[in-house]
């Protein structure tokens, strides 16, 4: 890229709306969700952090939000291991951009991939370390091996099991949803340890309680997906705190006798365990 990514959200949703839908969206209601994703502060990110790529664009938008980030457990990672790296998600942006920047200043960036929902591939300054999951068709076939690819290499991968951003639950306690089972399987399957990381860290209680009335009223589409953005501008100055665990391997996790969806429950368990 010759200049910095740049977010329109008004051309955005001008190109891939539906002519007749684009011509009565209101120009005043893009211009609130503009608001409501923090255009200008993302742009001006976007715009501090060029020409950066991977995780010295990740190291750079802690820097420039005023992130601090404590390691602990670095010292359980062995050379010459390949690993499959296990979080919860408690944040939906910054959580991932702080283990690229972790993992990145360990590995090189060419030692690491992150499978993401393909629609990250749009944060173009982190393409290089992404591995898109979700896709569909002839291009979920290239993802697919892409992925396959990357889990037979000695490249470090990393994944949020639950997919989705902590939620609020009916006790109160803020947690991953259910941790699904191919991290496991695949682990199993290409003979990676899989390493456990707990993330601390929040959202705002705006955001858990638009997913508990998103819930209430019966919305299928996750809208408060639109506040995450927010969210990462209003992280600045804050600081957060990654746990490493023992990495588990292959032979431990067949020796425990349970199925793929089991271990990823109980991979989960530790994982909020790790002090």
């Amino acid at each position: 890229m010759d200049k910095p990514l740049e977010i329109n959200l008004h051309k955005i949703l001008r190109d891939r709306l539906p002519e007749k839908t684009s011509r009565f969206l209101p120009g005043f209601m893009i211009s609130a969700l503009e608001r409501i994703i923090h255009q200008d502060e993302l742009n001006e990110m976007l715009r501090v952090t060029f020409p950066a790529r991977g995780s010295a664009f990740a190291r750079k938008i802690l820097e420039h939000l005023g992130i601090e980030v404590e390691v602990k457990g670095m010292e359980n990672l062995k050379e010459g291991q390949r690993y499959m790296f296990a979080s919860n998600h408690p944040l939906g942006g910054l959580d991932g951009i702080a283990l690229i920047a972790v993992l990145g200043e360990k590995y090189g960036d060419d030692g690491i991939r992150f499978m993401v929902n393909d629609m990250l591939m749009n944060v173009e300054p982190l393409r290089d370390v992404f591995l898109p999951i979700n896709k569909f068709g002839s291009q979920g076939r290239e993802a697919a091996k892409a992925i396959n690819a990357a889990l037979e290499s000695d490249m470090q991968v990393l994944q949020f099991p639950a997919g989705l951003v902590s939620r609020l639950h009916e006790d109160g306690s803020i947690s991953d949803l259910t941790w699904q089972k191919a991290f496991v399987s695949k682990a199993i399957e290409t003979g990676r340890e899989i390493v456990p990381i707990r993330f601390e860290g929040l959202n705002s209680s705006r955001f858990y309680k638009a997913a508990r009335w998103r819930k209430k009223l019966n919305i299928k589409v996750n809208i408060e997906q639109v506040l995450l953005p927010g969210e990462v501008c209003r992280a600045r100055g804050s600081r957060y705190r990654i746990i490493i665990g023992k990495p588990v391997s292959v032979r431990e996790l067949k020796a425990q006798g349970l199925p793929p969806l089991a271990l990823a429950a109980k991979l989960r368990r530790d994982v909020y365990n790790l002090k």
